[in-house]
């Protein structure tokens, strides 16, 4: 198969790619600088170089500025909206211009979409609380949308904390433990809505190879966590000589507006559309996932 992929550079979409080289696919990747071909690869740095007569199976738009790569001053968060608002814009111009529109968007959103609910399940019903990390998601997927205007069928992935080995969040939540510090922020009582890297892979070729479906979909583990719970797994998997929580105070002052939406506030969100359809997580607790995850 032949797939275009945003953000192919980044944590998911780097093992998405060699997913799909391993699989034998083809795939053309968007990204910022250039890059030299390799296996089955090729890298284009604006979507006006793909001629019209190009023939996609499907589109994964994974591209965005990282919710947690810097203070959310105001210049930041315009880049947030700013970096997924165009990137998927350019995507849907682009589906739209190709002679024949590839099947297929699959197209990144996040469960900030939900806002904060406290201690509620929230599946892909549940109705949102306001706040800039719904109204960034709610614009993004309407974006994302407008794909199925030309007949493509648009799947929104409502991505969780996405773990795994050697990058992403694990990195910086590990951090402190890997210096014998076992800690959590605020009251620890937030919910973790958490995911191995290995079934977001998997949840994405799922749905790929499912025509009958579309919408939003959470792709989350069906086990969710307090912060409290991931500190006491964390601690299984490091050895730890003091617990220290962070205080909210001290949090805030130190990330801003960051804390409030990412940090001290969670969503507890339930799997239930990939779930239902027939899906099966392969580390679905977070003992396995971060025994997996450490095992590297």
């Amino acid at each position: 198969m032949n797939f275009l992929l945003t953000g192919g550079t980044g944590f998911i979409g780097s093992a998405l790619v060699e997913a799909w080289c391993d699989a034998n696919h083809c795939v053309t990747v968007l990204t910022r600088r250039p890059r030299a071909r390799r296996r089955n690869v090729w890298y284009v740095t604006s979507l006006d170089a793909i001629a019209a007569d190009t023939r996609f199976d499907a589109v994964v738009n994974l591209a965005g500025a990282s919710l947690a790569g810097a203070r959310w001053t105001p210049a930041y968060k315009r880049e947030i909206v700013s970096s997924r608002l165009n990137t998927t814009a350019a995507v849907v111009a682009l589906l739209h211009r190709l002679e024949h529109p590839p099947a297929t968007l699959l197209s990144a959103s996040a469960i900030g979409y939900y806002g904060h609910h406290g201690d509620e399940p929230l599946d892909e019903d549940a109705t949102p609380a306001p706040g800039f990390s719904h109204d960034l998601c709610q614009r993004w997927e309407a974006a994302a949308l407008q794909a199925a205007d030309g007949g493509t069928r648009v799947c929104l992935l409502r991505l969780g904390v996405v773990l795994d080995g050697g990058g992403g969040a694990l990195q910086e939540m590990a951090r402190p433990f890997r210096f014998g510090v076992a800690n959590w922020v605020g009251d620890g009582r937030q919910w973790l809505s958490w995911v191995h890297r290995r079934d977001v892979i998997a949840a994405i070729g799922f749905l790929l190879q499912r025509p009958d479906l579309s919408g939003p979909f959470n792709v989350t583990a069906p086990n969710p966590v307090t912060a409290r719970e991931f500190c006491g797994v964390m601690k299984r998997n490091k050895r730890t000589l003091v617990t220290a929580p962070v205080p909210a105070p001290v949090i805030r002052l130190l990330v801003g507006e960051m804390a409030q939406e990412l940090l001290l506030h969670g969503q507890r969100v339930v799997p239930a559309r990939l779930e239902a359809a027939g899906f099966d997580f392969s580390l679905p607790g977070l003992d396995a996932a971060l025994a997996e995850c450490f095992a590297r």
